[in-house]
């Protein structure tokens, strides 16, 4: 037997033995969460309301948030309500790591839903807008922008919901490789009880000029399938890590989309970060419907590893689970900083967190 076919088993094999796993696992409630076992908690001081915005107004909903090359830390509003239709406001907002201050805002008018946000090597800033508007003139789009907010590329119809190779239904999150490749996580309604006919679970992959490359996944359950791919993180080998939200796992892939492992030890995630190979995940939906006896918050890790090493709680409230939110990013400082989403956001005072490092 040749080499490269011995390879093709051992990986064939591995991706079985990892579905037989997670499905008994799931089966048997073995999958308990880690964060109730007094994980240490790395955060030092917790600032709500961190980012305020200007001249009265107020935040709305968001999942997204980044940081710069710069080191400053980008986010999105959806207009002070949780959309942008109809809305003349900016939802792309750049604050100063240090004090918060709002340094730039763009693309008023543009959007319907933004959802992913990733900022690439060159300060370029990606945007996906996860909804079209009624007239099928806006959204189901990805949009990169330069740091003053021109446009540089779109990817997807405007306003055109679709699953082909130039069409996304509810595109989730955006990244970049090293090498430019961009990645597109498509499909939000796949972690409905019932999915809808037309519902999506696919990772779209384009070259750095926006042509076409590959794709796979579909709605499912099974290794390589998605129930709402909801975020994507690079680790410093290049595998490209998959929040597979409604399936409460994570999937890792080469860039080719091969499935090397699924991790469940970080909840249903919502959000994911990566810096210097430590992972950052954050669980904003937990609850005793969608996955019972785990609490929402930030579980943090090694890439290496399916294990949970430290935990940050969401925001207190009149729940188990606390509240949490949705997006995640992390500074150079080790400070981390949630994006507040729906169920979070009533408990935030505003639209970002900063988590302060010990």
């Amino acid at each position: 037997m040749s080499a490269s076919r011995r390879l093709r088993l051992v990986l064939i094999t591995g991706v079985v033995a990892i579905a037989l796993s997670g499905s008994r696992a799931s089966m048997q409630g073995e999958v308990v969460d880690p964060a109730r076992n007094g994980l240490p908690n790395p955060i030092k001081t917790v600032v709500t309301g961190w980012g305020p915005l200007p001249d009265g107004r107020t935040w709305g909903m968001t999942a997204g948030v980044d940081i710069g090359p710069d080191g400053n830390v980008w986010a999105y509003d959806r207009c002070g309500a949780n959309t942008c239709d109809g809305s003349t406001l900016d939802p792309i907002l750049k604050f100063h790591r240090s004090s918060g201050e709002l340094l730039t805002k763009f693309g008023g008018g543009m959007f319907v839903f933004p959802h992913g946000l990733h900022v690439d090597r060159d300060g370029n800033v990606w945007v996906t807008d996860g909804q079209g508007n009624k007239e099928g003139t806006k959204g189901h789009q990805v949009i990169k922008f330069t740091p003053q907010g021109k446009v540089l590329m779109t990817l997807g119809r405007a306003g055109v919901p679709g699953n082909g190779p130039d069409t996304f239904n509810e595109p989730n999150d955006v990244i970049t490789a090293p090498n430019g490749d961009i990645f597109v996580s498509v499909g939000h309604s796949g972690q409905d009880p019932k999915p809808p006919p037309n519902a999506s679970g696919r990772i779209v992959k384009f070259t750095k000029d926006g042509k076409y490359i590959k794709e796979w996944g579909k709605v499912g359950s099974a290794p390589g399938e998605f129930r709402t791919p909801h975020a994507l993180a690079f680790d410093s080998r290049g595998r490209l890590f998959v929040a597979d939200r409604g399936n409460h796992r994570i999937q890792i892939f080469d860039q080719d989309g091969t499935l090397l492992d699924a991790w469940e030890q970080f909840g249903r995630v919502s959000g994911l970060f990566i810096r210097s190979d430590v992972l950052y995940a954050i669980d904003s939906e937990s609850n005793e419907t969608r996955h019972p006896g785990w609490k929402t918050g930030v579980r943090i890790g090694n890439v290496k590893e399916d294990k949970v090493t430290a935990y940050i709680p969401g925001h207190q409230n009149d729940k188990f689970q606390g509240a949490a939110g949705e997006g995640v990013a992390v500074d150079s400082d080790g400070n981390v900083y949630a994006a507040e989403g729906p169920i979070s956001r009533p408990f935030s005072n505003g639209g970002l967190t900063k988590y302060i490092k010990k």
